[in-house]
């Protein structure tokens, strides 16, 4: 029996291997491909180390491209304030449906777990017009305000504050704290796991988010990167050194965030998903 478990083991960490080296292989390319002539990334030979190691496309892309800097603020921006308002109001609204009791509670849990199976694309157009009867076009607010909520993440909060200790909010209230004091000061700092969690996806999703922008941007200026790196394609040449450069940048901030939240993330995920 034990001889059979080594096999199954050995064999889950070949599988395992093998499946992180098909994993980073495309993103070991796109690196290599950053310090990399354009002539040497469309000649058709596949090599990991450049022959001719050079920082052109970085300088060209910060400095020649003047529109880069202004792409990356506006990603930074719009993914900062989703991220912080899905945070605070996802929690709000996940505490109140585990704890509060209110007329048309469980209708309107109802109504979020509907919301769930409606894919996404299907309220770009309606979206569109609403932001266009509002005047939100090619504004940041268009971009952050239908996305400021989440209902995956509503009902992700939910599940972890059904499972939070009661017993220390009973303590905070026998100490005089309010409602709105208990849930700031004690319960909102204690889901720090089930926050970090909430944090990678939402920001993850906001920074990579192609479609929307597209829909809702049309002034150069507001574009977030993800559109705006796609303007290095051209009709009749692809200027894919840029492109590989500007995409390890676009990868840094998800890599920062995912590091820094690291610890948080599995525990907030295994805590979520039941008592």
């Amino acid at each position: 029996m034990k001889k059979k478990i080594g096999i199954a083991k050995g064999l889950l960490y070949i599988i395992l291997v093998l499946y992180a080296v098909a994993t980073m292989l495309p993103f070991l390319w796109a690196l290599s491909s950053s310090f990399k002539t354009l002539e040497e990334i469309v000649s058709g030979t596949v090599s990991f180390i450049p022959k001719q190691f050079t920082l052109e496309n970085y300088w060209q892309i910060f400095v020649e491209q003047e529109m880069f800097p202004r792409w990356l603020l506006n990603s930074v921006i719009v993914a900062a304030a989703v991220t912080v308002l899905n945070l605070l109001f996802n929690s709000m609204a996940g505490y109140a449906l585990a704890r509060l009791r209110f007329p048309g509670k469980k209708p309107l849990f109802v109504i979020i777990l509907a919301v769930l199976m409606i894919p996404a694309q299907v309220t770009l157009i309606p979206n569109y017009l609403i932001l266009k009867w509002f005047g939100w076009l090619n504004s940041y607010q268009g971009m952050i305000v239908p996305t400021m909520m989440n209902a995956t993440f509503i009902f992700m909060m939910r599940q972890f504050f059904i499972n939070f200790p009661k017993e220390l909010e009973e303590a905070a209230a026998l100490d005089g704290l309010s409602r709105i004091g208990t849930f700031f000061r004690i319960v909102l700092p204690l889901a720090r796991p089930a926050l970090a969690a909430q944090a990678i996806f939402v920001f993850m999703g906001s920074w990579n988010d192609f479609m929307r922008p597209l829909i809702i941007l049309s002034d150069p200026a507001m574009f977030t990167l993800p559109l705006g790196l796609n303007s290095f394609k051209g009709q009749y040449i692809s200027y894919w050194n840029y492109i590989m450069s500007a995409s390890m940048v676009f990868t840094l901030p998800v890599l920062l965030i995912y590091i820094f939240f690291n610890r948080y993330f599995i525990k907030g995920i295994s805590f979520t998903g039941g008592k």
